[in-house]
């Protein structure tokens, strides 16, 4: 006679990992549905795979749209019960693996920059392809582990006890096994309650994995809503979320540790988190350095964002490629490009003003907006003269009445992002508008969009005096890198700010 009260590890161990792939499903699957407007379009749209026209089939249409995401919804839903319960374990793993399969070409690991991988997505291997694997394994495992499929085998008679136990045994048995193979239902259950209050604390989740902690109490204390304009087919917010915080591109003068800070406090979480936040609070635009496309494209993808992508690019001199940013650019998913501030100047420096029209005529040729941008304003001076007319343009504007601006007679033109002096009556990395009122006098006569940017001056001058000075003298947009505790407050004074006018002279041209 067997030992009755001997626990099984084996089995133990199978209904482990069940449970674990299981409660993941479960969990993705409601996250999405109580998601308000969640929808798989952009994550279908914006694939690179191989098989990337299959996807971008199932988007092309809003019945399909609408059918893949009801069937992703609950597929995710019911196989994660399934599995969870141990109920049709091999059927609801099968169901897995081939879900797991699509979600894995649709972004397969490989083709990508190591460098550009994110969290879970490795070569070849993935989160997806391990727990594909770990699914495969459940089917072929000659164990189901503790579930109900083992009650509705003994109660078709196919489970079979041993002849030599007696009655009593096989009664006692049974209801063991009967008590083992439910108790995944209690825990499903205790689980189900804690994510229920965790949910209920913090919102639901918008990403797959841990939960994202939104200071939901700065969020109330927005003043409005903050108003829009139009650059080319786009509209945007007045006020656009700059990336170099994000790049950890810092600015920071002579404190050479800031840029490794930005860095440590921006990973991947924050800088999603960031994201959210801002999109909450009425930010819908962003304007990113060219390394960080693949990043925010990946935030796109995971979230079902609709912020509009400002994709700043530059021309590869080493090897004459004048494009190879604009179509990496163009393949993450990037709605707007523009010329790069720091290459407009380098290029008019060094009399290349015709890889500008180049890369000008190339991002039109694509259907885009192009946008051209500059520190210098010889470099948009040279251009217009030239009769390159961009779709906007975004020029720094900030005033230059604050402690580390160098004295007037040691500013240079084009010397921005060039030497920095030990001298400080020399650039040192502490203006990026040198000349302020030359800004100013072109701003105010065209006629395209303006969009100011570096308009606090690396953290120079106060939002409240740097947002005002460059409405006021003409900017239609604003650029401004902020942390995701700046957000809120920045977002109150630029809706502040632009219900004060008092002494712009230009109309919005957007």
């Amino acid at each position: 006679m067997k030992n009755v009260n001997k626990i099984d590890y084996q089995k133990l161990f199978v209904t482990i990992l069940r449970i674990a792939i299981g409660w993941h499903f479960l969990y993705e699957g409601v996250s999405k549905l109580f998601l308000v407007n969640w929808t798989s379009y952009l994550y279908l749209s914006n694939t690179t795979g191989f098989f990337s026209g299959f996807y971008h089939w199932l988007s092309s249409s809003a019945a399909i749209l609408k059918l893949v995401d009801l069937l992703n919804i609950y597929g995710l839903i019911i196989i994660g019960i399934a599995l969870f319960c141990g109920l049709f374990t091999r059927l609801a793993a099968a169901a897995g693996v081939l879900l797991l399969t699509l979600y894995y070409f649709a972004y397969p690991p490989f083709g990508y920059s190591l460098f550009s991988a994110g969290e879970g997505h490795l070569f070849i291997v993935d989160r997806n392809f391990i727990e594909a694997t770990t699914l495969l394994f459940i089917i072929f495992y000659n164990k189901n582990g503790f579930g109900i499929d083992n009650l509705i085998m003994l109660k078709k008679g196919t489970k079979r006890e041993s002849k030599s136990q007696t009655t009593e045994n096989v009664y006692s048995n049974s209801r063991r096994d009967v008590l083992k193979d439910l108790a995944t239902l209690p825990v499903l259950g205790i689980m189900g309650w804690f994510s229920f209050l965790n949910n209920k604390k913090y919102d639901v989740d918008v990403m797959s994995g841990a939960t994202i902690q939104l200071t939901k109490t700065a969020l109330g204390e927005l003043k409005g809503d903050l108003p829009k304009g139009k650059i080319g087919k786009h509209e945007i917010s007045r006020l656009v979320l700059g990336g170099n915080l994000i790049g950890g591109w810092a600015h920071s003068r002579d404190l050479i540790y800031v840029p490794s800070l930005f860095k440590a406090y921006n990973t991947e979480k924050k800088i999603y988190e960031t994201l959210i936040l801002a999109e909450k609070a009425g930010i819908n635009a962003i304007n990113i350095g060219f390394p960080t496309n693949a990043l925010i494209s990946k935030y796109k993808k995971s979230t079902g964002s609709k912020i509009t992508v400002i994709s700043q690019v530059a021309p590869n001199m080493t090897k004459n490629d004048y494009f190879e940013q604009i179509n990496q650019a163009i393949y993450y998913g990037a709605d707007i490009l523009q010329v790069q501030g720091n290459w407009c100047d380098w290029l008019i420096r060094d009399n290349k003003i015709d890889v500008i029209q180049k890369m000008m005529d190339k991002i039109r040729s694509q259907g885009l907006t192009a946008g051209l941008a500059a520190h210098s304003i010889e470099s948009l001076i040279t251009c217009e003269q030239n009769g390159i007319i961009p779709d906007y343009y975004m020029k720094t504007m900030h005033h230059d009445q604050y402690w580390s601006a160098h004295p007037r007679e040691f500013r240079f033109p084009f010397e921005v992002d060039g030497k920095e002096y030990l001298d400080h009556n020399r650039f040192h990395n502490n203006m990026f508008c040198l000349f302020p009122e030359r800004t100013v006098e072109f701003v105010n006569r065209i006629k395209v969009p303006v969009m100011g940017y570096k308009v606090l001056a690396a953290g120079a001058i106060e939002p409240k005096d740097g947002f005002k000075w460059a409405f006021e003298n003409g900017a239609d947009f604003i650029c401004v890198g902020m942390f995701d505790f700046q957000i809120v407050n920045d977002v109150n004074i630029c809706i502040n700010t632009l219900d004060n006018l008092n002494t712009r002279k230009r109309e919005f041209y957007s």
